[in-house]
Order: structure tokens, then sequence, then C-alpha cells
């Protein structure tokens, strides 16, 4: 997958490579220029050592003193020293025939001064190599001041072409700066600017998914946390909503409670007043009377039971016997259990946890819930069993005990409680799913995909932990433990 650091590293290295060989350019054309110029020199030395040997030639012709013709020699042999020397830097300012001419002249004219100085002054060959050594001399100069010339336009040319380079160099490494800034500004700069688009909308309070067209591994990767960050968003916002519903049905369920106490009492009262009138011989009909005073007892305790279960109050760890809330628990289900469906209560009477009434009973509630209507119909089989054990390695199940495997207190007691079912069990897939908020695989309008959500929050608030598995001989099995 492409990334924005590669790409930003590509450039960054694609401009380093274009500076140094702007660099090389330049430090090769100044090392050739460098060349030149002390070859330059070396001609211009040359240049003027063949100008003292016409001066002192001239002086040693009008004077015939043997100093000039000494210093004229001495010249004509430095001349001939830079010809050999630098010829070669030389070569590249004039053509080869022209040094090598200079070469043939300058011995030539020094074996003419000889002679025309060995040469006695009434001698009549002596006025012919005067002319030949002038001749001679002046041909010398003549050629020095013509390769002192190229040289000159040589310099100006290679100036010329070293300047022509440079801008050319500068334009190109202009033009490949700022391709490279375009690319980078739509390779990179454009996903950010989607991007900062996708966050305004989400700060405007529009929670779309957010597509970006690029293929960058931190682009996507940005994108992919940014929309599940918006899915948890509305997870939450979904999550408050029912939250808000669940305590509006609250209060409507208190605001019943309330409402049915008070015809429950009257009929209380008057299965209690006719029971009294008819005395001990009251027959059948005063074991109907009785039952109706029974029945009364039971709906006033389950009305009780609805108005502390309703009742929103502050989490509060007390004392609670276990088997009485689990059996209270399945009261409340007993409408919603179909024929043929056991559910039994395998808790010893002695075993006491301490913990939250309300909460603990919305546990119990949605755990037996769900395992009845997982179970097959008049074959169903629900159990809640409970024992005090010290705490062990985690059960062994497809989602891990998910919080405080010892129930928060190492080295502690806790109370291992179990809700398993005889049902067809859940796939190993959704195990590890099936705390989420949310998550549900019954039909629309059928479940929320809150209840084991919330059973996991109360769990927590108790320090306790949670599991589920597969129940011995199949079928589905909770098991908690909490502190105890």
């Amino acid at each position: 997958m492409p990334s924005l650091r590669r790409k930003v590293s590509y450039g960054y290295y694609a401009v380093v490579a274009l500076l140094l060989g702007l660099s090389v350019f330049v430090v090769v054309e100044l090392r050739l220029l460098e060349r030149r110029i002390v070859a330059g020199e070396a001609l211009a030395e040359f240049f003027d050592a063949t100008l003292e040997i016409r001066r002192f030639e001239k002086n040693y012709f009008l004077y015939a003193q043997g100093e000039d013709l000494n210093e004229s020699m001495r010249y004509a042999g430095r001349a001939r020293e830079l010809l050999d020397r630098h010829g070669a830097a030389f070569a590249a300012f004039v053509p080869g025939p022209l040094l090598a001419t200079l070469r043939d002249r300058l011995p030539r004219y020094e074996s003419l001064m000889r002679r025309y100085a060995a040469a006695p002054a009434a001698a009549p060959e002596r006025k012919d190599l005067e002319q030949e050594v002038r001749r001679a001399g002046k041909e010398i100069v003549t050629h020095a001041e013509e390769i002192s010339g190229s040289e000159r336009r040589s310099l100006q040319g290679l100036l010329a072409r070293y300047r022509r380079g440079l801008v050319g160099a500068i334009v190109l490494l202009s033009a490949l700066a700022i391709a490279i800034g375009q690319v980078l500004v739509r390779e990179v700069g454009r996903p950010l600017r989607a991007l900062e688009q996708a966050l305004n909308s989400v700060a405007e309070g529009r929670y779309e998914p957010v597509a970006i067209g690029s293929r960058d591994r931190e682009i996507v990767s940005l994108t992919n946390a940014l929309n599940r960050m918006l899915r948890e968003r509305e997870l939450h916002e979904r999550h408050l909503i029912q939250s808000e519903k669940l305590a509006s049905l609250g209060t409507l369920l208190s605001g019943v409670a309330h409402e049915l106490n008070n015809p429950l009492s009257n009929i209380s009262t008057s299965a209690q007043i006719l029971a009294e009138e008819m005395g001990a011989g009251g027959g059948l009909a005063g074991e109907l009377v009785g039952q109706i005073g029974e029945q009364t007892d039971r709906a006033r305790n389950i009305v009780r039971s609805l108005l502390e279960f309703s009742r929103d109050r502050e989490f509060r760890k007390e004392p609670l016997p276990l088997r009485p809330l689990v059996e209270e628990t399945v009261r409340f289900l007993k409408g919603q259990i179909p024929p043929g469906v056991t559910v039994e209560v395998a808790v010893p009477p002695e075993v006491t946890l301490p913990g939250d009434r309300q909460r603990l009973q919305q546990v119990f509630l949605n755990l037996v819930k769900n395992a009845v209507e997982a179970v097959p119909p008049g074959a169903g089989r629900v159990v809640v069993s409970a024992r005090r054990v010290r705490p062990g390695p985690a059960p062994e199940t497809d989602a891990a005990l998910v919080v405080h495997a010892n129930g928060g207190l190492p080295g502690g007691d806790v109370i291992e409680i179990e809700v398993r079912d005889n049902g067809p069990g859940i796939p190993p897939e959704i195990r590890k799913k099936i705390f989420d908020p949310f998550f549900t695989t019954k039909d629309v309008g059928k479940g929320s995909g809150l209840g084991l959500f919330v059973v996991y929050e109360i769990i927590d608030e108790h320090d306790g932990g949670i599991a589920v598995g597969e129940a011995p001989g199949g079928g589905t099995l909770f098991t908690i433990r909490l502190p105890a």
C-alpha cells in the first residue's frame, strides 16, 4: 500500500538529488575554469617573454651590448620552457600545428642570434642574419599573440557556456521543484483537505461515513479511525436514547404499580372480610375466597417487587441472600415462560453476597429471560446454580472472562453463579460479540441488543467477572464470579 511518508521522502530525495547534480555541475565547471585560468596565466607569461625577447633583441641591434644578447637568449629559453611545460594546456586554445611551429621557431631564433653574435662586424652575411633574426622574432610574437587571443576567446566562451549552464540548471531545478511540489500537494494536500472537511462536518453534527479517495496507508488509517469513532459515537447516542427510554419505562412501571396497589388492597380486604363472615364452614366458597386472598397477596408481592425494581437509586451494596433474589426474579418472568419449559433454582440457602439488589436482579432477569427464549419449546430446561469457591483460573470459554476474573479480591473467596440451558448454544464467532452494545441476533423489534451489555456493566460495577461458553452436554453456560 502506498504511503504518504514514502511520497514525501521520494520528493525530498529528488530535491536533494537535483541539488547534488547542480553542485557537481558547478564544481566540474569551476574546476575546468580554474585549469583554464592557470593555463591563461602561463600563456600570459609566455606572451610577455616573447615581447621581452624582441625588446632586448632591438637593444642589442642598436647598442651591441652583450647584456642585451644574454637577456634575449634567457627569455627565449624561458619561453621554450613554458611551451614545453604547458603545451598540453595551450593545445586547448590553439591548433596543434601552431604550437609545433612555435617549438621550431624558438630554437631557430636562438641559433640565428648566436650566429649573428659570433659573426664579425664587417662580415657581409651579418646584415642578412639580422634580417632573419627580425623575421623569426616577429613570427614568434605574432604566433604568441594568436595564442593569447585564442585563449581570451576560449575563456569568454567558457564563461558564457558556464553562465548558460548555470541558468539552465537553476531553471530546471526550479521547474522540477515546482513539479515535485505540485505532486506532493496533489498526493498529500488534497487528502488532508478532504479529511479536514470531513472533520468540519463532524463538528457541525453530520455523522455520515467518511470516504476519501486515497490509497495512502496513513490516510486510510485516519479514515478508518474516524469512521470507527463515528460508529462508536452513534452507538453511544443510541445507547443514551435507549437508556432514556428505559428510564421512562421505569417511571411508567412505578406509576402503574402504585395504581395497582389500591385495587389489590381492596380485593385483599374484601377477601378477608368474606372469609371471616363465612367462618370455618365455608366449604368450597371458603376455599375459593382463601385462594383469592393468596393470589392477591402474591400480586401485591409482585407489585412491591416491581416498585423496588423500577426505583432509580444510587449504587449501594448490602448483604443479599441469593436464593430469594433469584426466585423473585423467576416469578417476574413466570408469565413469559412457555409451557414445557422449566426454570430450576439450585442455589443453597446460605449463599449470601454483597451487592446492589436492584442491579443484580436486572442481571438474573436478563440472563434467565435469554435462556428461556433460547431453549426448545416443550423440553426446555434452565438451571441457575451458585456456590462459594476459592478463586482459581478463569473458566475455559471462547470469550475469556471479561473483567476481574478473581472477583476483584485476589486471595479471597468468590461466589460463582452459573446460568445454563439446553438450547442450541451460541456459535463461537458470535460469542466474542455478545457483550457489545446493540449487538443482537433477534429479529427487528424483538431485541435492543442492550441486555447482555447491561449485564456486563453491572458485573463490572460489582468488581466481578462474566464469561460465556458451551455447557456440558450442549447448550449455553454463563459463569459469573462476584466477591464473597
